[in-house]
């Protein structure tokens, strides 16, 4: 059966393209189609343990069969570091990917609510050195389908979370960034501050580590995906 792989970020990278066709037996794994890439694609074995694999707009697990004409995702760590059709949200609440700069103001605005006591506001921002490096600027990439899935996700978790919202948004931001420009940007509105500061950290933590956008840091003598070179680094 035929199987098509799709790589990114990092592995994108290593490998010159962005999409690979396999010929897998009926049946074959996750993992069984990992191995016939890394057969092809040695450099990428040393990435097996922080490597994430997903079908559709889910991670799955290496166990899971193929089915024949799926696309699979192979992807570094997330940025930062549940199955089934993604939770619909309230449609007074925005969960975005925008490629142009975020603005404060406009979200604040779209989170307002005459019920609410509180607007809480969590901006990411682009800063000018990692561990004392300089950094020159940054560029985001998404799977974007399944980003917004899982934006989805955690915005119907923060509402179950925290009954109290009144009014959600979520927009992160693709491509090149300067320094002290936003990457993401969370607004919350509820009846009560605490809420609303519980709400903001669970959205940005979980963001962090569920969806699938990566980070490239540009430096003056080199560049780094975030939180995948200094992994692999600490292995070998």
């Amino acid at each position: 059966m035929k199987v098509q792989v799709r790589l990114f970020a990092r592995y994108r990278e290593a490998v010159g393209r962005d999409r690979v066709e396999l010929d897998l037996p009926e049946g074959g794994t996750v993992e069984a189609a990992w191995e016939a890439v890394t057969s092809r694609f040695p450099s990428l074995s040393a990435y097996r343990p922080f490597t994430l694999f997903a079908v559709g707009n889910d991670y799955v697990v290496p166990e899971r069969p193929l089915r024949s004409g799926e696309e699979l995702c192979l992807f570094p760590p997330v940025s930062g570091g549940s199955s089934g059709t993604p939770p619909s949200i309230p449609t007074d609440d925005r969960v975005d990917l925008v490629t142009e700069p975020l603005s404060e103001g406009a979200l604040v605005a779209a989170v307002e609510d005459p019920g609410a006591g509180a607007v809480v506001l969590f901006s990411g921002v682009v800063r000018d050195q990692t561990g004392g490096r300089p950094v020159k600027f940054l560029e985001y990439e998404a799977h974007a389908p399944m980003a917004l899935a899982k934006m989805r996700e955690i915005a119907a978790a923060a509402r179950q979370r925290h009954p109290g919202i009144r009014r959600l948004a979520i927009v992160h931001r693709v491509g090149r960034l300067e320094i002290g420009e936003s990457s993401v940007l969370i607004a919350v509105s509820t009846a009560h501050r605490g809420e609303g500061f519980d709400a903001c950290r669970f959205a940005i933590d979980t963001l962090k580590e569920t969806v699938p956008i990566w980070k490239k840091e540009y430096f003056e003598d080199g560049e780094v995906w975030v939180g995948l070179q200094s992994e692999c680094d600490h292995r070998r």
